[in-house]
């Protein structure tokens, strides 16, 4: 685990200090402060906890692939379990759906150490049963990180927030190595799974999905998966119906869960 502080300590000279300039977590409490951030969703994990997700296109969420494992015994999620709640904020949401299919990257080891081939990897896609489709959730574009220095934001549930999501307006991308970006994003349990966001041209553009925090000069980092080539992979994964899939099983449930928050696997160094 101590290789994810190391590949921090290594970018250290990339870009400025994390927190220079961040602006504070905003809670989303009300419907016109989370207009247009419908498409982050809390996904309940099984009873056992939770991850944040965001839609992509109607019918698939993006999140962390970690989220999909068992942290008691390390084996995959049945996705009848996963349920997707876009926006959800203090006890309801714009939609509920069941988890159809999910995908996680062919090349991501969930008992592998927490390092750079891991987090480039933490990426899973999750096919709904039934695409979302209404004027409320408009999904998201994704698009390729620009590295050091990028102003970028986060909307994001926790384990202390788990009722509203959370925007940050401005955090940094610290350093881009190998298909990850350190940012000074403020994530906690929960948060894995959170779309990290471009905000050029005046779009929010996913281009990262965080996988994990660790410490830089004793200040929390977090770590995200950078979307381009993992996203790629698993679209055509998708398309080809090929390998690495579980399926419902058949009765999965159609409506809304009951769980008690809890904090989704989330790794600290």
């Amino acid at each position: 685990m101590l290789r994810s502080l190391l590949f921090c300590t290594m970018i250290l000279g990339l870009a400025p200090q994390p927190g220079a300039g961040d602006t504070p977590l905003l809670r989303l409490d009300t419907g016109d402060q989370g207009r247009g951030w419908e498409a982050v969703g809390r996904l309940e994990i099984d009873g056992h906890g939770f991850c944040t997700g965001a839609m992509i296109a109607d019918d698939l969420v993006v999140t962390a692939a970690h989220c999909l494992y068992d942290k008691a015994n390390g084996e995959r999620v049945d996705p009848a379990g996963i349920e997707f709640r876009a926006g959800w904020r203090n006890g309801r949401a714009e939609a509920y759906r069941t988890i159809k299919r999910a995908v996680v990257h062919p090349d991501y080891d969930y008992d592998g150490e927490v390092a750079t081939d891991r987090v480039r990897n933490d990426l899973a896609l999750l096919l709904l049963g039934r695409p979302i489709r209404t004027t409320a959730v408009t999904p998201f574009a994704t698009v390729a990180g620009r590295g050091a220095g990028q102003a970028v934001g986060i909307v994001s549930y926790a384990h202390d927030r788990a009722d509203a999501p959370s925007l940050q307006e401005m955090c940094h991308v610290i350093g881009h190595e190998g298909g990850v970006l350190v940012t000074s994003c403020d994530v906690d349990f929960g948060s894995s799974g959170s779309p990290i966001f471009s905000f050029e041209g005046g779009t929010a553009r996913i281009v990262s999905v965080v996988s994990a925090k660790a410490l830089m000069n004793d200040r929390p980092v977090a770590l995200g998966t950078e979307l381009s080539r993992p996203l790629a992979d698993l679209q055509k994964a998708l398309e080809n119906d090929a390998g690495h899939f579980l399926r419902a099983r058949p009765g999965a449930l159609n409506g809304p869960r009951k769980t008690q928050p809890g904090g989704a696997k989330f790794v600290r160094p």
